[in-house]
């Protein structure tokens, strides 16, 4: 990756707000933005996202889009069942904890997604508004998980899988119903009913995003203080992985057709780990998973990685695959 690449990411007010927000963490400074307001935060990001896409996407024709449905679905099985092996298999974790650790990385972050956006914004090559859409159905890589780690404990020891729970805890997820309620109202409200609430939900979305990146810069740093219940392979995974995932989406999107930047923003949310719905339907699924080795590997290794680096590093990736491949 050039360093100037680098350097454009790490001088961002969103890089730098989430680095502050560390910084401040690590020095044991009294910020602190009250849970209450981020969680306010987090509904706004969320449903602007969808309410921006559901905007687009009803614009869109079907036919258009069916590459991309395409992807996602290929996506959906494949990035978990990667994750599932590899630490099954290659870091020897039980199923509870290989289970939890396909959820959290074979779904997406939210964040990510956004700051990937903006980023592909930056460079002149914007995502089609349908691929909000896509990442939405994405989450449903969760329930994926889940299922790979019940049908893997069935074989073991005839543990029966209560398919139809797992399926319900995902989709009562807020970041599927913010997200896809947000497509559902964009999509009817028309263009006239959304220039209405366009100030509030396009406007402030950037600002709201830099004080979201500060909080999540803090939550970071304090699990970064956990490192040592990681180990160093889990913290090998944390930045491998997401690359592998990366590497493999752009290129099937390149491949499918899409065009620079949506190629570019469905790598980068398959690069990203959830930190968010996964880590609840682990819980709720697998409460012998233990959350030090999921959760701080995904929050505080995997998450800071993509934001400083990751996400440039995939949108070389999707230049490279769109002079090899072709594309929009």
């Amino acid at each position: 990756m050039p360093v100037e690449v680098l350097l454009e990411n790490l001088i961002s007010p969103i890089t730098l707000a989430f680095l502050l927000g560390m910084i401040a963490t690590l020095i044991k400074s009294d910020l602190e933005i009250p849970e209450a307001v981020i969680k306010i935060f987090a509904i706004f990001l969320l449903f602007s996202i969808g309410l921006q896409g559901g905007q687009e996407l009803a614009s869109v024709a079907f036919k258009d889009i069916a590459n991309g449905l395409g992807v996602t679905a290929a996506l959906i099985f494949i990035l978990p069942l990667i994750a599932f092996l590899v630490a099954k298999f290659v870091l020897r974790f039980d199923t509870p904890n290989a289970a939890g650790v396909a959820a959290l990385y074979g779904s997406v972050s939210s964040v990510t997604f956004v700051v990937a956006r903006t980023y592909a914004e930056s460079k002149g090559t914007p995502m089609d508004g349908y691929v909000t859409g896509l990442v939405a159905l994405m989450e449903l890589a969760i329930l994926v998980a889940l299922f790979y780690g019940r049908f893997a404990m069935s074989r073991s020891n005839g543990e029966p899988g209560k398919l139809t729970e797992i399926l319900m805890e995902t989709l009562r997820g807020r970041g599927l119903v913010l997200l896809g309620g947000g497509l559902l109202i964009g999509g009817l409200i028309g263009e006239k009913n959304f220039t209405k609430i366009e100030p509030f939900f396009v406007d402030l979305f950037r600002g709201v995003l830099v004080l979201f990146l500060l909080e999540m810069g803090m939550t970071a740093a304090r699990h970064l203080k956990e490192f040592a219940k990681v180990g160093p392979a889990m913290a090998v995974f944390g930045v491998v992985m997401p690359m592998v995932h990366g590497a493999l989406a752009s290129g099937l999107a390149t491949w499918a057709g899409l065009p620079l930047g949506s190629a570019f923003v469905i790598g980068a949310v398959a690069a990203s780990a959830s930190y968010i719905d996964a880590p609840a339907a682990v819980r709720a699924t697998f409460p012998t998973a233990n959350p030090a080795i999921y959760l701080t590997s995904s929050l505080g290794i995997t998450f800071p990685f993509m934001l400083i680096i990751g996400v440039p590093t995939v949108y070389q990736m999707a230049v490279l695959w769109r002079g090899v491949l072709g594309g929009g």
